[in-house]
């Protein structure tokens, strides 16, 4: 066995970093422990420390996922509150443009053409969707020639 700098000496503990408070002795690895290993309980135990640390990432990024959901859960509550309060804004500069008409015409005129200024503007916003909606292309073309392009290479190497 080698023992010098950077090597560990017999019964010294080969990890770096060491176990977390509260763990047993028995967690440190010794080369004297290794030496009197099979290969066989060396590979479960790795095994077993791997399947160990996998758990481990996996619900970290379940605690992680969850706290980003409650962020974007918080975040889509103030987006529609927003919205709820834009839309009583609209409805507030109507009647005030309205209740402004009112004031050199009779309301039920003044009540009309404010209809009309928000049915132009609905008109123009529907248009304009509708024609970007349009362009809208739900298949993904890069990857459908992508594939193809695949097959025919598959196709190639197999004649």
């Amino acid at each position: 066995m080698t023992t010098g700098p950077g090597y560990p000496g017999p019964g010294e503990y080969l990890g770096t970093d060491r176990p977390a408070s509260g763990s047993s002795a028995a967690e440190y690895t010794t080369a004297a422990d290794v030496e009197d290993q099979s290969v066989g309980s060396l590979l479960g135990r790795v095994t077993s420390d791997l399947s160990t640390l996998m758990r481990q990432e996996v619900e970290l990024a379940k605690v992680e996922i969850k706290e980003e959901a409650t962020k974007a859960g918080k975040a889509s509550g103030m987006l529609a509150g927003a919205g709820a309060v834009g839309y009583l804004v609209l409805v507030f500069l109507a009647l005030a443009l309205m209740f402004a008409l009112d004031q050199v015409m009779p309301i039920g005129w003044a009540a009309l053409i404010t209809a009309v200024v928000l049915g132009i503007i609905a008109a123009v916003l529907f248009v304009l969707g509708r024609k970007r909606f349009r362009q809208v292309n739900p298949k993904p073309e890069q990857t459908v020639e992508t594939l193809k392009e695949d097959v025919q290479w598959a196709k190639n190497r197999t004649s």
